[in-house]
């Protein structure tokens, strides 16, 4: 008789050939043999992310993190289906716990876990643009209501993924063009606010004033960096060995930093 790790067994080499119903199949029997294995909700969970079943795929993670707690692959895979899901404030908070687990551990996957925070955060803060933006123009409001509901009836019909993706992508893509045009007609109330990545620390995930830059040329700002070596002399995303004294100020970094608030002062609440 199949155990629970046999079932688990089958659903990678599914999930590796890219069956990933067949691989989420395998992974629901792991399951029910044994629905104490933290390891085979997140197992599904992935496969689910694949299937962009988000809703059962958020219901794998929470249980995966009820049965461990400080799990990484629970975390991660939650902050990616709550961004789907359009929660960008608990995909922040989830990618964060991801990261923090990553550096407590030394996992190899702290430098995806860092992106995924970063797209979290640019989520959260192109929801409060997009609302902002809103605010200040009732036929733009109307305009893009209008999209999404030609989306959510197109998305209703189409049978296919790759139809059904072409159709956000091309939404999406009307969006922007939406709001590149209100742009255009009020630029000082209208225009996109947005902070480049390289301006962005990769610990706290704010913006830099003073930057720093290790051995590796990864930046950083002073104080988090250094607070963290404190705990932990190595580099948060190489782990290679660390200390104060190999750190080097950014000058350009914090020269293009300064210049940046000076037109866009609202980076600092970024």
């Amino acid at each position: 008789m199949a155990t629970a790790l046999n079932f688990k067994e089958q659903g990678n080499k599914e999930f590796q050939a890219g069956n990933f119903e067949q691989a989420e199949a395998l992974y629901s029997r792991a399951i029910q043999k044994d629905p104490t294995n933290p390891a085979f909700f997140t197992n599904r969970a992935f496969a689910r992310i694949k299937l962009e079943s988000w809703e059962p795929c958020l219901e794998d993670c929470l249980k995966a993190i009820e049965l461990q707690p400080r799990i990484m692959k629970g975390f991660y895979y939650l902050a990616e289906a709550q961004l789907q899901m359009k929660h960008p404030n608990e995909a922040v908070n989830s990618a964060v716990t991801a990261y923090e687990i990553c550096v407590e551990t030394g996992n190899s996957s702290t430098a995806n876990a860092v992106q995924l925070v970063l797209r979290a955060k640019k989520a959260k803060w192109e929801a409060k643009e997009r609302q902002r933006l809103r605010q200040r123009s009732e036929m733009l409001r109307e305009l893009e209501d209008s999209l999404r509901q030609a989306c959510a009836r197109d998305l209703e019909v189409a049978t296919d993924c790759e139809d059904k993706d072409e159709i956000k992508a091309s939404t999406k893509r009307k969006i922007d063009e939406l709001y590149s045009i209100f742009a255009i007609t009020d630029p000082a109330n209208m225009e996109r606010r947005e902070v480049p990545d390289y301006m962005i620390d990769s610990i706290t995930f704010q913006f830099m004033h003073d930057p720093v830059m290790t051995k590796s040329g990864q930046s950083y700002e002073r104080s988090t960096i250094e607070a963290h070596l404190k705990m932990s002399p190595t580099d948060p995303l190489t782990r290679e060995p660390l200390h104060r004294q190999e750190l080097r100020p950014n000058l350009a970094l914090k020269q293009a930093c300064t210049d940046f608030l000076v037109d866009h002062g609202w980076a600092v609440d970024w």
